[in-house]
């Protein structure tokens, strides 16, 4: 899309800026693949998408963990993102704009927002005394730790006690309002499960927070105080700010602010829910600005039901699952199988059935074999009828008919699961479809008319699945649009940069979400395979 667009007409969604202390995991995969699949349907839906994703860069576990390696940290930092971003291309993930807080535009967005935060009375300097996990970046209270100080999410890591003069953010001036935007939005938390946790969180009373940390050099420096820095999570919020900066744009909070905030949807794991649904709004409200609209945190996952832990030896590898097996069954999987918000878990045996079973055998053989007789019985062309000539009662119309405004709302729901089923129950009711009406059948009769109709709402439904698939399965569903005889790229079509005249618009495309869009009498391609089963192998780990 060449021009801009109104925030109505605009749809911006993030992933959290990962902390590149370590190589990407699961979770992160998991976060990514579900922001990518959403704006692809928004500009399916012919919205202005951007899709911001990133990387939190200072802090003093990074610190650590660079000086442990024996490298600086900004070489520590260039070799994760390079992994993230590897990931990234390898789940086909289309992002707008990959920020890192160690660049310099954020820098000067971070103490911009600081100095408005200063203006508002919101900055003191005090003393913090407590727990400290440099693996959270966070003070614990004691009565939430484990045995012998260790960490309750991360275990093997025990807490360090800190006696320090910071600077605080007056958080406890927000309660009030926190609440009532809770009340007033109870969409702005999703799902309900993490917005109850929330609201409970915040009933115990707020306490101030410290936004500064003493001793650690690889931060930005407080501007009130260069001894200090920032600390990890007022900076790494931020970032969000920064990445709507446009490329040729003077760096200055008003022109980040410019056209696109607030962000449409915050996407997280429910491990850092409380920094963006209590922590963020509040410090946006001391700077006087909107809030985003939606923070929805997903789940935690499990393998095998087990707990995922690198001491366990299970954790999963997203690199080399992905090398393993490819994208598209890994895009699939993730979000079909789990229910988005909720916990998850992988096995590998279940991961192989589930997308042998909808990918090959329902929706591979869909195509396949309703391609195949097309080319048998109408010598390779749609037949000649269209949706007009199809009977109101035929089921395969009347499931179509409501498909595309049911998965919509799933969709924009973040239902991933729901979509999915809605889609399949298409595809299988047009397999049983082909086998009760018997083509082949009406072929030998004679029934050329019946045959036609029969082939055109099989044909028309596996579309119509494509369709619907592709913010999940792109190259599946462009795949299959081929073999229809339809020139379109679902990649490009989703990718704003894309100058192809004949797919990049997505408006010629929003009708596709109706069912009865092919013509008759339409040269079909070749009918080949669209998914090779997949066979277990070595469970990839890290």
């Amino acid at each position: 899309m060449n021009h801009p667009a109104s925030h109505s007409q605009s749809f911006t969604v993030t992933t959290p800026l990962y902390y590149v202390n370590d190589v990407p995991h699961i979770g992160h995969a998991y976060t990514t693949m579900a922001a990518d699949s959403i704006a692809r349907w928004h500009r399916l839906n012919g919205r202005d998408v951007l899709l911001i994703t990133g990387t939190d860069e200072h802090g003093q576990k990074i610190e650590r963990t660079a000086i442990a390696a024996g490298v600086n940290p900004q070489v520590h930092c260039d070799r994760i993102v390079a992994k993230f971003d590897s990931l990234w291309s390898k789940l086909d993930i289309k992002y707008d704009r990959f920020i890192r807080t160690t660049a310099p535009a954020h820098r000067t967005i971070v103490n911009e927002f600081f100095q408005r935060v200063w203006d508002s009375g919101d900055i003191y300097k005090g003393t913090q005394q407590g727990w400290y996990c440099v693996a959270c970046e966070e003070f614990k209270e004691e009565r939430d730790l484990l045995a012998d100080k260790h960490c309750p999410l991360h275990p093997s890591k025990q807490v360090e006690w800190r006696d320090e003069s910071n600077y605080f953010f007056r958080l406890s001036k927000y309660q009030q309002q926190l609440e009532a935007l809770y009340a007033e939005r109870p969409d702005f938390i999703l799902p309900n499960s993490r917005r109850n946790e929330v609201l409970k969180f915040v009933a115990q009373g707020l306490q101030d927070f410290s936004i500064s940390r003493v001793n650690v050099d690889w931060g930005i420096p407080l501007p009130t105080d260069p001894d200090q820095t920032i600390y990890v999570w007022f900076d790494a919020l931020l970032g969000y700010v920064t990445a709507l900066l446009d490329p040729d744009a003077q760096v200055s909070l008003d022109n980040a602010l410019h056209s696109r905030w607030p962000i449409d949807l915050h996407l997280i794991g429910k491990d850092i829910l409380r920094f963006h649904a209590v922590y963020w709004p509040a410090m946006l409200m001391s700077a006087k600005l909107p809030l985003p609209e939606r923070v929805f945190a997903h789940g935690y996952f499990t393998k095998d039901g087990k707990k995922i832990s690198k001491s366990e030896g299970n954790a999963i590898d997203p690199i080399a699952l992905v090398d393993c097996y490819g994208a598209e069954p890994l895009r699939y999987y993730f979000l079909k199988e789990i229910e988005f918000g909720q916990d998850g878990d992988f096995n590998e045996t279940r991961f192989i059935e589930i997308v042998n079973a909808d990918l090959a055998n329902s929706l591979g053989n869909l195509v396949n074999r309703t391609l195949g007789m097309a080319k048998k019985y109408c010598q390779g062309y749609i037949p000649n009828c269209n949706a007009t000539d199809i009977a109101a009662d035929n089921p395969l119309k009347i499931l179509g008919r409501d498909l595309g405004a049911q998965v919509d709302i799933a969709y924009n729901n973040l239902a991933f699961r729901d979509a999915c089923e809605a889609i399949l129950n298409l595809v299988r009711s047009s397999n049983k479809y082909i086998d009760d009406l018997a083509p082949w059948a009406l072929f030998k009769q004679d029934k050329h008319l019946e045959l036609a109709q029969v082939l055109y709402s099989v044909l028309e439904s596996a579309r119509l699945s494509a369709y619907l698939l592709s913010p999940i399965v792109p190259k599946i569903s462009t795949d299959i649009y081929r073999q229809l005889g339809l020139n379109i790229d679902f990649d490009l079509i989703c990718c704003n940069n894309s100058n192809d005249d004949n797919t990049a618009s997505v408006e010629n495309w929003k009708h596709h979400q109706q069912w009865g869009i092919l013509q008759a009498n339409s040269q079909l391609g070749e009918p080949q395979p669209i998914f090779t089963k997949l066979e277990v192998k070595t469970a990839p780990s890290s």
